[in-house]
């Protein structure tokens, strides 16, 4: 087996591991709410996801028969000796873990609504780049985008007078329509700058961020917790059935904006959030570094 190969088996190995367990901040995250939810239809819900997540890793299925769309956010050095071949190799990885996972098919072509069966089409999966000079690492998050998780997912431009108010109140409006759709509790990732696909793009990469981590601006750092506090009080609960809480979080990532706009993107996780992130070396040595002591 060549280099490519063995970076093809290693990424399709990372695809199907990630589709069937949850990071390690995850499940910690649930376990505490798991403690809170005590009371009602609440702890049967959530009985039914560990048992859910048990079966899963027993039975080395997906942890979710959505497996979504395939994301990558990859950190790639300009000395990691397979960059040319990266994006090949992830098309590959994809389809050779739709097999071997296996994964459900989710990619259909727009126009043509046609669905490949690989979960590979145009533009799928989505690859976002970051360039790191003078690094021979790259670093590779998936995150498998479900329907359910995206459905409360928007971006728009407020008038600058409308503030942090505004991006707060549509938030709020967003998740009281939709977040039941999302398969609470929600990771909820927001996105502030001063163009709509900016902020897309950030609350997406919001969504990447450990659960329990905190923006590193202190204003920020005190919006996530107010919102996050404030949308636990409407009580959606597991599976949106009701419950003490709603969300397992809420993370917020910011660019500077114009003067004239106000742009808010909001993202949400579902509760199985396939979220996983490996760091490959030149000699494709990897850390698995979201899921703890796993070899691949």
């Amino acid at each position: 087996m060549d280099n490519k190969e063995q970076l093809i088996s290693l990424l399709s190995a990372f695809i199907c591991h990630a589709s069937s367990h949850l990071p390690d901040d995850v499940l910690k995250r649930l376990g505490e709410m798991r403690e809170i939810e005590k009371e009602g239809f609440a702890a049967t819900i959530y009985e039914a996801m560990f048992e859910n997540m048990k079966l899963a890793d027993e039975l080395k299925r997906p942890s979710c028969q959505d497996t979504g769309v395939l994301q990558f956010f990859v950190k790639a050095g300009t000395k990691f000796p397979y960059l040319d071949d990266l994006a090949d190799v992830l098309r590959e990885a994809t389809i050779k873990a739709t097999k071997e996972a296996p994964l459900r098919h989710n990619a259909v072509e727009v126009f043509e609504e046609k669905n490949t069966g690989n979960n590979v089409g145009h533009r799928i999966p989505w690859i976002d780049w970051e360039i790191v000079p003078g690094s021979s690492d790259v670093e590779i998050y998936l995150y498998m985008a479900g329907g359910g998780c995206s459905l409360p997912g928007f971006s728009k431009v407020l008038m600058p007078l409308e503030g942090y108010e505004g991006i707060i109140k549509a938030v709020f409006d967003q998740m009281t329509s939709y977040g039941v759709n999302a398969c609470p509790p929600c990771l909820v990732g927001i996105g502030i700058a001063g163009s709509a696909e900016v902020a897309a793009k950030l609350s997406k990469k919001a969504l990447l961020r450990p659960v329990g981590s905190h923006n590193p601006n202190p204003r920020a750092k005190m919006m996530e917790e107010e919102i996050e506090n404030g949308l636990n009080k409407i009580g959606l609960g597991p599976g949106g059935l009701g419950g003490k809480l709603s969300v397992m979080g809420v993370n917020i990532e910011q660019a500077a904006r114009h003067p004239a706009t106000l742009a808010v993107g909001m993202n949400t996780a579902c509760w199985a959030h396939r979220r996983a992130g490996i760091k490959i070396s030149s000699d494709l040595s990897y850390d698995l570094f979201t899921h703890k002591g796993v070899t691949l």
